[in-house]
């Protein structure tokens, strides 16, 4: 399934971008709901955290969750994201992870959390200046890292992607881009592999799959609230039974720095939730939320490829269960599950989700990122009532 691979690897390359790359606006306004309210004070004394990046999607979850807990955060990015939003008492150091790391020399911290990194060189040059200056390194990376999706279960001993270009070291974000994102997966293979080889035995690789929740500009979960709270006829993308799997931004940020604070080092896999759900599951629950009367139209995996509809961009979040693909949605995520990692309920992530979304200007409102368009939408639907007369 060719066509399927390259959407999945294109937008799972955004949801390492926008993890610390500054894609959403306002986005220390955002209500964050669980980061000042109930959370618990970390146990043990606080910690001085780097975090690289910082102002993204999960960062400012990550900044929010570290403060409430009592610790002392420091970011360093370029400054060109929502510059005055950081919360009272975030200290901010301005750089570029392009050769301007001036502003880390001569600093110690407890832990670096390394949130935007796809390219090696990246990884390196940070940590020729870190090492020695932070006692542990968390390395944000993804499940796009594995090269064969094909099993169910798939667990942190997967085989990783191989690189096979002629410099790693020289590669850029724009050959990244040029290549469909078919680089992604093994450059973001090779930073992990000089975290481990700059800190060894004090790095944690953490590997999420989709990201979601409020803020997500790229409507790679949005698309289901805003359609189905749109109402009418939905058309639902193969079976009710097929696998799907993501994690809210916060509740990965939130287990991150709990991690942070455990010392926690090692690989662990990081998408959800707990217990599996399934299309139909996440469909429904979102109706359930929005004590929507929305119809689901069950439309197959066979006929929406005739008609040219994309799992994962066009149906965003779903992917058909079968072939090169049949383990994609089914990535083993028991190890970090020992480690405590937990799920805020779907209906949280629904209506905020949505609330957030509503909030946007209208001119944002108007055209979803992903997704089918309610025209595209309208003539696939007319088209399988047609087949089924």
């Amino acid at each position: 399934m060719p066509t399927t691979r390259r959407s999945f690897l294109k937008l799972s390359a955004a949801v390492g971008g926008s993890i610390g790359l500054g894609a959403i606006p306002q986005m220390y306004s955002v209500l964050l709901e669980g980061e000042a309210a109930g959370a618990k004070a970390a146990s043990g004394n606080p910690l001085n955290i780097l975090i690289l990046g910082g102002t993204g999607f999960t960062g400012p979850c990550q900044v929010r969750y570290a403060l409430s807990r009592g610790h002392k955060v420091t970011v360093f990015n370029r400054g060109r994201t929502h510059p005055g939003e950081l919360p009272d008492g975030v200290e901010q150091l301005i750089g570029d992870r392009n050769g301007k790391l001036d502003a880390l020399k001569g600093r110690k911290w407890d832990v670096a959390i390394d949130n935007p990194t796809t390219l090696p060189v990246w990884v390196r040059d940070a940590a020729e200046i870190l090492k020695g200056n932070v006692d542990r390194y968390i390395f944000i990376s993804t499940i796009s890292v594995y090269s064969d999706k094909s099993k169910p279960d798939l667990d942190e001993t997967g085989a990783l992607a191989k690189y096979s270009g002629p410099d790693a070291m020289k590669e850029t974000m724009e050959a990244v881009r040029a290549s469909n994102f078919e680089l992604y997966g093994p450059l973001k293979a090779l930073a992990e592999a000089e975290a481990e080889k700059w800190f060894p035995g004090k790095s944690m690789i953490i590997r999420p799959g989709l990201i979601v929740g409020p803020g997500d500009e790229t409507d790679r979960f949005s698309y289901w609230p805003v359609r189905i709270d749109r109402g009418g006829h939905v058309l639902a993308p193969g079976t009710p039974s097929d696998p799907v799997q993501f994690i809210d931004a916060r509740d990965l940020a939130e287990w991150t720095i709990r991690m942070a604070e455990q010392r926690t080092t090692g690989i662990y896999n990081a998408t959800g939730p707990s217990p599996a759900l399934s299309i139909g599951g996440l469909l429904e629950g979102i109706k359930a939320a929005e004590n929507s009367a929305a119809k689901l139209i069950w439309v197959d995996a066979d006929f929406l490829a005739a008609q040219k509809v994309e799992p994962w961009s066009d149906m965003p979040v779903w992917v058909p269960p079968r072939g090169d693909m049949l383990g994609f949605s089914r990535t083993s995520i028991k190890r970090a599950l020992e480690k405590g990692l937990t799920f805020r309920p779907l209906a949280v992530t629904t209506r905020e989700t949505l609330a957030w979304f509503k909030s946007q200007p209208a001119v944002r409102q108007e055209k979803l990122k992903a997704g089918l368009s309610p025209a595209r939408e309208a003539e696939v639907l007319a088209a399988w009532s047609a087949r089924l007369k």
